[in-house]
């Protein structure tokens, strides 16, 4: 049971990324990619850095756009940004099934190092929960 999963965001920085991580980890039967409307090009270390705290590399990723995905099918497009300030990017390739789970974007956080470390663990572990949740809920 091989499923092609996309997860989005705007930036394919932090967000996406954890969540790549974490689904792909759940089950080698994914196919995990992420992207982003507008890629920064590289990772947020400290998403690395949380992510590594539990145990999951992603520091190997990489920050890619959007569009050298259009081309292909897709079993799932997930998309995470959270804001109502932030626009969640419309994927138009060919998708079975669309789904967002909106996540706060925890490189917006601005404050002590202790508050800023404070978000991305905290998003961390709620993209873990919902992640973790979805693909155990495909296996079965």
């Amino acid at each position: 049971m091989n499923m092609r999963i996309l997860i989005l965001c705007t930036g394919n920085s932090c967000r996406s990324q954890m969540a790549h991580g974490f689904l792909q980890a759940v089950s080698s039967d994914f196919e995990v990619f992420s992207a982003g409307t507008e890629a920064s090009g590289k990772l947020n270390q400290k998403a690395v850095a949380v992510m590594m705290d539990v145990g999951i590399d992603i520091s190997h990723h990489t920050s890619d756009s959007v569009d050298e995905y259009l081309n292909d099918e897709w079993d799932y497009v997930i998309t995470v940004c959270g804001g109502a300030n932030e626009n969640c990017p419309h994927f138009i390739g060919k998708v079975k099934h669309r789904l967002h789970k909106g996540f706060d974007d925890p490189s917006d956080a601005i404050g002590s190092d202790e508050y800023i470390w404070g978000e991305f663990y905290r998003v961390r572990d709620m993209i873990r929960a919902q992640f973790q949740a979805f693909g155990d809920s495909i296996i079965k």
